[in-house]
Formats: structure tokens, sequence, C-alpha cells
């Protein structure tokens, strides 16, 4: 008989971020699962990587939606590296864990700006992870994006590269 398996998520589990990088900086057959330290760090985590923003979004939009779920200590809007403008994304730090787990509750998943905003527990912010890592300066799927999207700007950097609309900022 197979194993049961819970239908409830938990809610304090490692963001995609931090797997992610588990999995970059140790790439062998026992990558998928994170390290003892990044789960402890997540437990008490008060910090939020908030994703799916529009281009468009403003911090005081994010500050007034967010601070319905507790007591904001920090808001870091996430950057384009080159043109310092909004790219996507943000940190939100509250004062306590719970905050934070009820932000993820009720918040994540609701539309901002007419987009669903996706958020994920982070370990916590350091100063340069507020800009994005792509080779444009952007957000990393955003260079691949096909499809035109009003909320991030347009058409994708990649789209952009084919027909030489592309500015070099190298």
């Amino acid at each position: 008989m197979p194993p049961v398996r819970s239908t409830v998520e938990r809610m304090d589990k490692p963001s995609s971020y931090a797997s992610s990088k588990k999995r970059r900086r140790y790439r062998d057959d026992d990558a998928s699962r994170v390290s003892p330290e990044v789960e402890d760090k997540l437990k008490d985590a008060t910090t939020l990587y908030v994703g799916n923003l529009s281009f468009y979004t403003t911090e005081e939009q994010i500050h007034e939606l967010f601070s319905k779920c507790g007591e904001i200590k920090r808001l870091v809007m996430g950057l384009d590296r080159f043109q310092k403008t909004p790219c996507g994304f943000c940190f939100v730090e509250y004062y306590s864990h719970q905050d934070a787990l009820d932000c993820m509750k009720y918040i994540g998943g609701t539309k901002l700006d007419e987009r669903v905003v996706r958020t994920d527990l982070d370990e916590g912010f350091v100063e340069g992870r507020q800009y994005g890592r792509g080779k444009s300066g952007g957000q990393v799927r955003d260079e691949y994006r096909q499809e035109y999207d009003p909320g991030r700007g347009g058409f994708g950097r990649a789209l952009n590269d084919d027909y030489g609309e592309r500015d070099d900022y190298r």
C-alpha cells in the first residue's frame, strides 16, 4: 500500500528561490533538498518574496495591500540592474513570522494591477538582491517571454532582439 500523503501544503516550506539556489550550488542527485540551515531560517522568516508584479505597480500600492496582514517593517522594490526601474518583484519584511504566513495565505494568488501576485517565504533580504539577474538587467523569465504582456512592458527581450529593438547596455 502506498504511503499516505497529506493534501495540506505547508505555508513555511522552502521558497522556490531557496530551492533553486540550492540546486545551482550543489548540482547533484540530492540537490532537490534544501539545506537544514535554509529550512531553519524559513521557520522564523519574516520576509516575503513577491513576484509577478506589473512594472507599473507602485510601492504605495504594495504597501497598502500587504499592510492588511500586519505592520510592514521594510519594503524593497526589485529594480532593473541598468535602468533602475521596477522589474516585477519586491521584498516585503514584516515584524513577525505569523504576519508573513498570513500574507501568504490571504494575499498570495490575489490580483494586483490585473496580475496574480505570487508570494514565497524568503530567508531574508540582503543588499544586492533587489536587482534583476537577467542579462538585460531585468527578470530572467522576461527575456524568454514570447507573448505581449502590457503589465511587463510589452514583448519579451528575446523577441525585441529579433527585431533589432534591443538597447545595448554593455
